[in-house]
């Protein structure tokens, strides 16, 4: 995995996951492997928006869901690009709660 993730990451990828702040194509991998063995049984995450790209910014929303009906979330990653690269990546899980009338 880490040789596909070369492909798009910058070696220096800064990545804001649920968990906090952390650095590098191996923190980007732990992240993908602790999804993929989530305690909810082994589920997949995809894209379900189009890519909105203003610039050197990214964003899109995704859905992670177990194949047996278990926990679904959603959310929406934005990622800077550097050089065509990725160097940042900013992970927001969760749906986003509508302003109170």
């Amino acid at each position: 995995m880490t040789a596909l993730l070369s492909r798009a990451l910058t070696s220096d990828v800064v990545f804001w996951g649920p968990l906090g702040r952390s650095e590098g194509i191996a923190a980007v991998e732990r992240f993908v492997l602790d999804i993929r063995h989530h305690p909810a049984g082994t589920g997949t995450m995809a894209r379900c928006s189009e890519v909105d790209v203003p610039d050197e910014w990214a964003r899109y929303r995704w859905v992670f869901a177990t194949p047996d009906g278990g926990p679904r979330l959603v959310g929406t990653d934005v990622v800077h690009l550097r050089r065509s690269l990725i160097d940042q990546v900013v992970v927001f899980a969760g749906e986003i709660e509508p302003l109170a009338p």
